[in-house]
């Protein structure tokens, strides 16, 4: 049997690959992402992409199921989207029923290997999903297994709009950042509604093939746990006393989901863009982490303190919109879901441990074997490490009753 002394984490076996798998029991297609990147792990290094090489893989991708003569044009390089590759370009053609368009549209792919390895496939259905539900650019077509493009992505429509107004600033992925009382007051509750109305939509009636829905009890959150366990297994290097305790805290504790819904597991300001001139959020982006599962993961995410501000007068706002206790009541009211202060601390704790897996583990693995064109993004997220083992230590001291 093969110990963790004779692992090598950088070309890792067969046998070791379906041992995890085992261990860890996720989503089917949670499983086939993390197992893909591990069998392709001892392969080459990122490398970066010429734009003729992607436009010929859109060009593949759209032949594949688009009946009609089109042309690419405007290709350049997307910024944004911290973890994947994106490219703008337009698309000159007749969509099925309508008449001969130029289409703004974006490629979101893969690198390599991603600080978060996660589902096109999923991210594609998401988003087709909310279509008329929450605002979200229009999706159009997805290689989800990388047969046409260098890695697995999806293309969807340009969106207008902006994640941050001119005059403000704020750090990396959009932390810290300051928004003017006006503008909050207009946000506030497109904010709040449209979180209740991913958590309220019958998901049942959308084409959700690459999920699984969660039974009744703890599984929801046990696959949780596993899913973050497995990639600390697969690609830390030194050990974590604080992670190890944190996923035994969490085993202890599992909540029991009453309420399974759409969950986006990325839900800030940041991940939505708006238009300055009249304030009306246009699209909401990076669906990659969404699942279904527990309503209490986004509004852990949500009134996380990485993502809080504090107003001129010394209040901290949740996502820099607005308290944590009006937030928690604008969303009971507009969903109709009642909060649990005790389920909320938990999916704290259970969002910090992801975080310091993916900084910890991920960023390090990624970034020594050159599988992403992230490289000196992700070394500097190591940096934060020690402050989310801290958070993870001190939610866990604090833990309210009933949640130890």
């Amino acid at each position: 049997m093969t110990t963790a002394e004779d692992v090598d984490k950088n070309r890792p076996s067969a046998s070791w690959i379906a041992a995890l798998r085992s261990r860890f029991p996720v989503e089917a297609e949670i499983d086939r992402v993390l197992t893909r990147r591990m069998e392709r792990r001892a392969g080459p290094a990122f490398a970066p992409l010429a734009l003729d090489t992607l436009v010929k893989g859109v060009e593949s991708l759209i032949k594949s199921q688009h009946q009609g003569v089109f042309e690419i044009t405007d290709a350049r390089w997307l910024s944004g989207g911290a973890s994947k590759l994106q490219m703008a370009f337009t698309l000159h053609w007749t969509p099925p029923g309508k008449m001969a368009q130029a289409t703004p549209m974006v490629l979101r792919m893969e690198p390599s290997e991603s600080i978060v390895e996660t589902s096109r496939l999923r991210e594609f259905q998401l988003i087709k999903a909310m279509e008329g539900v929450v605002p979200v650019p229009p999706v159009f077509w997805c290689d989800s297994l990388g047969e046409h493009l260098p890695y697995p992505a999806l293309i969807y429509g340009f969106a207008e709009g902006v994640t941050k107004p001119a005059a403000s600033s704020s750090g990396v992925s959009g932390l810290g950042m300051s928004l003017p009382p006006e503008l909050r007051a207009k946000l506030v509750p497109q904010f709040v509604g449209c979180l209740a109305k991913i958590h309220t939509f019958d998901y049942r009636k959308a084409d959700l093939s690459a999920f699984t829905e969660p039974a009744p009890g703890t599984q929801c959150a046990e696959w949780g746990i596993n899913w973050w366990e497995r990639v600390w297994e697969e690609d830390s290097d030194e050990d974590s006393p604080i992670l190890r305790l944190a996923a035994g805290w969490l085993r202890r504790h599992m909540p029991t989901l009453t309420r399974p819904c759409l969950v986006h597991a990325d839900y800030r300001t940041g991940n939505f863009l708006f238009t300055e001139h009249d304030s009306q959020i246009t699209a909401w982006l990076d669906w990659e982490l969404g699942r279904i599962g527990d309503p209490h993961q986004d509004l852990a995410w949500v009134t996380s303190q990485g993502f809080a501000q504090l107003d001129s007068e010394g209040r901290r706002l949740v996502c820099g919109l607005m308290t944590e206790a009006d937030f928690f009541e604008a969303y009971e009211k507009a969903s109709g879901i009642a909060v649990n202060p005790i389920t909320v601390h938990w999916y704290k704790v259970y969002n910090a441990y992801m975080i310091g897996v993916l900084t910890l583990g991920t960023g390090y693995r990624i970034a020594r074997n050159g599988k992403t064109h992230q490289d000196v993004l992700v070394t500097w997220l190591m940096g934060i490490s020690s402050m989310i083992l801290d958070e993870i230590r001190e939610l866990i001291e604090n833990a309210p009753q009933g949640g130890r």
